[in-house]
Protein backbone atom coordinates (compact mmCIF):
# COMPACT_ATOMS: atom_id res chain seq x y z
CA UNK A 1 0.00 0.00 0.00
CA UNK A 2 2.82 2.37 0.85
CA UNK A 3 4.61 1.55 -2.40
CA UNK A 4 1.48 2.40 -4.36
CA UNK A 5 1.20 5.81 -2.67
CA UNK A 6 4.88 6.47 -3.36
CA UNK A 7 4.42 5.45 -7.00
CA UNK A 8 1.39 7.74 -7.34
CA UNK A 9 3.32 10.63 -5.80
CA UNK A 10 6.22 10.08 -8.21
CA UNK A 11 3.85 9.93 -11.19
CA UNK A 12 2.00 13.05 -10.07
CA UNK A 13 5.28 14.92 -9.62
CA UNK A 14 6.42 13.80 -13.06
CA UNK A 15 3.15 14.87 -14.65
CA UNK A 16 3.31 18.30 -13.01
CA UNK A 17 6.94 18.67 -14.07
CA UNK A 18 6.11 17.77 -17.67
CA UNK A 19 3.16 20.18 -17.72
CA UNK A 20 5.35 22.98 -16.38
CA UNK A 21 7.85 22.54 -19.21
CA UNK A 22 5.39 22.90 -22.09
CA UNK A 23 6.46 25.60 -24.54
CA UNK A 24 4.55 28.85 -24.84
CA UNK A 25 3.82 30.30 -28.28
CA UNK A 26 3.53 34.07 -28.49
CA UNK A 27 2.58 35.96 -31.63
CA UNK A 28 3.65 39.58 -31.87
CA UNK A 29 2.12 41.79 -34.55
CA UNK A 30 3.69 45.12 -35.39
CA UNK A 31 1.31 48.05 -35.95
CA UNK A 32 0.49 49.01 -39.51
CA UNK A 33 0.86 52.66 -40.54
CA UNK A 34 -1.77 52.48 -43.28
CA UNK A 35 -4.43 53.85 -40.92
CA UNK A 36 -2.67 57.21 -40.74
CA UNK A 37 -2.67 57.48 -44.52
CA UNK A 38 -6.34 56.54 -44.75
CA UNK A 39 -7.22 59.03 -42.02
CA UNK A 40 -5.34 61.82 -43.82
CA UNK A 41 -7.03 60.93 -47.11
CA UNK A 42 -10.49 61.02 -45.52
CA UNK A 43 -9.77 64.38 -43.89
CA UNK A 44 -8.58 65.90 -47.17
CA UNK A 45 -11.73 64.69 -48.93
CA UNK A 46 -13.96 66.03 -46.17
CA UNK A 47 -12.13 69.37 -46.19
CA UNK A 48 -12.71 69.68 -49.93
CA UNK A 49 -16.39 68.83 -49.51
CA UNK A 50 -16.77 71.36 -46.71
CA UNK A 51 -15.05 74.07 -48.75
CA UNK A 52 -17.37 73.30 -51.65
CA UNK A 53 -20.42 73.50 -49.36
CA UNK A 54 -19.26 76.83 -47.90
CA UNK A 55 -18.70 78.24 -51.39
CA UNK A 56 -22.17 77.13 -52.47
CA UNK A 57 -23.80 78.39 -49.24
CA UNK A 58 -21.80 81.34 -47.89
CA UNK A 59 -24.44 82.14 -45.23
CA UNK A 60 -24.26 78.64 -43.79
CA UNK A 61 -22.19 79.71 -40.76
Amino acid sequence: MRQRALLMAILATGALGAAACTPTVRVKVDPINIYAKLDADVRVRLDKEVQSLIQQNPNLF
